[in-house]
């Protein structure tokens, strides 16, 4: 006997290494899978999708723009909401507005180029630069109960509550006609609406919905499903790298 010991690789092992880590990429996708379909899931029984085809929200949201919209109840808007409502006397197709004013708010423009709610002037930055709260006087509407009043933030043009004042409910429309409150323009991607700040003076601003939550976890699946699928063969190829190596270094004994 030579008293030397021979190492044999037997057919078919694998390096405890390349075990980990497929297990590893199997973990990684199976939990990227829960976190891409659980946000998909979560955010289509949440939000709806709309198109905007006119420019009256400029340049808020443009015409043609994409948006999501978080589903709400009426009774849950407030001043400075944008949201999507459907009034037969103003249209038989969903429209974009802003709330500026709720039940039981007097509403009037213009003094010194501003709208007053309550008596108080309101600073509305998401108007065009330079521009006027409104082109044409509105005498003080007192809003009923139950009612809103809507304006568009592109005051020239805007078929809003300023185009039905001589209606019966004078241009207010019912909390129930509305649908959903926009979170974001995602198309073109401009992102998350900025807070209404200028109506803080008169109540509590809506806080926004979960859109960014829901965006990150399916942003957050999608790299774990990517990068699981990657390491998953590269772990496989190093395994048998390091085996190959192993039993060359062994032979070589």
């Amino acid at each position: 006997m030579s008293g030397q010991s021979t190492t044999r690789t037997v057919p078919g092992s694998r390096d405890p290494g390349s075990r980990t880590g497929q297990r590893l990429s199997g973990l990684a996708v199976a939990l990227g899978l829960v976190m891409f379909l659980g946000g998909f899931v979560w955010g289509a029984v949440l939000y709806r999708p709309y198109t905007v085809p006119t420019p009256s929200m400029a340049p808020t949201i443009g015409a043609g723009d994409r948006v999501l919209a978080e589903r709400i109840d009426g009774d849950d808007v407030r001043r400075g909401d944008v949201v999507v409502f459907t009034d037969t006397t103003w249209s038989d197709l969903p429209m974009v507005k802003r709330v500026v004013a709720v039940g039981g708010d007097t509403v009037s423009c213009c003094r010194d180029g501003k709208l007053e709610v309550n008596g108080e002037e309101i600073d509305e930055p998401y108007l065009s630069g330079g521009t006027a709260a409104e082109f044409g006087a509105i005498p003080e509407v007192a809003v009923p109960k139950g009612r809103l009043f809507l304006l568009g933030d592109e005051r020239s043009g805007s078929l809003d509550s300023t185009a039905h004042l001589t209606d019966a409910a004078g241009g207010t429309v019912s909390r129930g006609a509305v649908q959903a409150r926009v979170d974001a323009v995602v198309w073109p991607m401009n992102g998350m609406l900025e807070a209404p700040t200028g109506f803080e003076q008169l109540g509590a601003l809506s806080s926004p919905g979960p859109l960014r939550t829901v965006a990150a976890l399916v942003i957050a699946g999608t790299v774990l499903i990517l990068g699981g699928a990657a390491y998953g063969p590269f772990a496989k190829r190093a395994g048998a790298s390091r085996t190959r190596t192993d039993a060359g270094a062994a032979g070589a004994r």
